[in-house]
């Protein structure tokens, strides 16, 4: 379980493929490699893998095919900046939302306006996540803890401080650059309450 709340930003150093996996090689804060071992979670872009090897700041995940269907994390080449976060510890704070690292699907990024410092970013995504979205309410882009400002049918929208396009990816961000969206759980469950028989495959 995670909080969305991003520990820093990692580097791709490499990527490794074959036909039903990548192999990502990260170059890591210390924070975040520090107390590392085999076998850990780490959330990259709200996406949870595990720790497969690791040398100094240097760790290593694979992606198989689901993940790849689900995620962005597909698309990365060396080079590109990811959001790192390590698990909730049992005694930690709870300052973002539950967040499971499971994501549900990739959105775009569909506006960018700028206020200032501020930015309000619109995400474009399928109807059915907008669905588990309520204004006020928690997303996680990107493994970014949120909070909805506007909900339409097929996207939706939020305010981004100065220290969350400083600290995470949503800085570097532009039109049409695939996301990853995550919504919250509570949504989920109240949909299929609501819904108990409407289709899961989707």
């Amino acid at each position: 379980m995670f909080t969305g709340l991003v520990e820093g930003r990692g580097r791709v150093d490499e990527i490794r493929s074959d036909s039903a996996s990548i192999f990502l090689v990260m170059a890591v804060p210390e924070e975040v490699a520090e107390g590392a071992a085999v076998g850990d979670s780490v959330a990259l872009n709200g996406c949870c893998l595990t720790v497969v090897e690791l040398n100094g700041n240097r760790l290593s995940f694979q992606a198989g095919t689901e993940t790849l269907s689900k995620t962005n994390l597909g698309k990365l080449k060396a080079g590109d900046s990811v959001n790192l976060e390590r698990p909730l510890a049992a005694d930690g704070r709870l300052g973002g939302h539950f967040v499971q690292g499971h994501v549900d699907g990739v959105g775009q990024v569909d506006a960018i306006e700028r206020d200032g410092e501020w930015v309000t970013m619109w995400f474009q995504v399928p109807t059915q996540l907008a669905a588990q979205m309520v204004p006020k309410g928690s997303v996680a882009v990107d493994g970014i803890s949120l909070t909805l400002v506007n909900v339409e049918r097929q996207r939706f929208s939020v305010a981004l401080i100065p220290h969350t396009l400083e600290a995470t990816t949503l800085g570097i961000r532009e039109i049409g650059d695939d996301v990853n969206i995550e919504t919250d759980i509570l949504g989920k469950y109240v949909q299929n309450f609501l819904n108990p028989e409407r289709d899961t495959s989707e």
